[in-house]
């Protein structure tokens, strides 16, 4: 009897060894997360919010959404835009992408087409359809902001002329990008600060548009700067990645390596599109900042 308990107590205390470390580093995170909760309370609200905003499929949505919009809409303005237009668009993509090699060749074939060929290809049908479809990306980077700052959906009356308004100044920007950073011709010492105060104003413009004007200006700055410096910061760096990726693509798999290519930047870009509005929503509601800027107040539940 004495050898049987002998024998049984060492592999007791080995076997219970590893369920006593398992709790004792169990309680060690929960006394760091309620620790964390209690010194950051901002970071705990901003992780729940993600989540409830469900981060990476709006994101997914919203980047869908804007390559459905964008090639059609890129031969559509191949098809009427002025030769001037067409060529500052080229100039911008290659700015913005770094845009270079094959896939500089495939651009160019399109923007520099015969403009009377496209429109008998396009039509004005088509190109009222393609208008009409690119709101899609307008309704769904309205509903990201929503969801950011758990709104309700606003009245179709309300929100509809808004989304191709949304189109159309985002187009002009766009179309402004390579100007935009060089500066106006001075270079890129003005460039990058013109750049930089251009994003961090139209992201502040497009969440007080889409969302109906219902969250004043100045509870909205947080986001418009978050969101402007960080796509300010990827699509400046884009240039290291974009261009090789994208004639890699091209000449390996052809026009669809190229589709995968962007759509997995363009998918990156809303990621961040999306965090940035999001912290931002968060950070305008901490009590602190929301007495400074008149934020509303923070829903009980968000509203979707």
């Amino acid at each position: 009897m004495r050898a049987g308990r002998g024998s049984g107590s060492p592999s007791g205390g080995r076997a219970g060894r590893p369920r006593g470390r398992a709790a004792d580093l169990r309680a060690r995170l929960l006394r760091l997360r309620n620790t964390v909760e209690r010194r950051f309370p901002v970071i705990t609200r901003l992780t729940s919010h993600l989540i409830a905003v469900n981060l990476l499929d709006s994101a997914t949505r919203l980047a869908a959404q804007a390559f459905l919009t964008a090639v059609p809409l890129l031969f559509l303005v191949a098809s009427f835009a002025p030769q001037d237009v067409r060529n500052q668009i080229v100039t911008s993509l290659q700015d913005v992408l770094g845009i270079e090699g094959s896939a500089d060749q495939q651009l160019k074939l399109v923007m520099q087409a015969d403009p009377a060929s496209l429109r008998q290809s396009t039509g004005v049908v088509s190109g009222l359809m393609v208008l009409l479809s690119a709101t899609a990306v307008s309704r769904a980077m309205q509903r990201l902001c929503q969801r950011a700052w758990r709104l309700p959906s606003a009245g179709a009356r309300v929100a509809a002329w808004r989304w191709p308004v949304w189109i159309a100044v985002w187009l002009a920007v766009f179309v402004l990008q390579g100007p935009l950073r060089n500066g106006f011709g001075v270079g890129l010492w003005l460039g990058l600060p013109l750049l930089l105060a251009t994003e961090v104003g139209i992201w502040w413009w497009t969440q007080h548009l889409l969302l109906a004007a219902r969250v004043p200006w100045l509870p909205l700055l947080p986001g418009a700067l978050l969101t402007g410096v960080a796509v300010t910061v990827l699509t400046v760096i884009a240039k290291l990645y974009v261009p090789a990726a994208l004639n890699h693509s091209l000449d390996r798999y052809g026009s669809l390596g190229a589709v995968f290519t962007l759509l997995s930047w363009l998918i990156g870009l809303c990621v961040v599109v999306a965090l940035g509005i999001t912290a931002g929503a968060v950070i305008a509601r901490e009590p602190a900042v929301s007495r400074r800027l008149g934020s509303p107040d923070r829903p009980n539940s968000p509203e979707f």
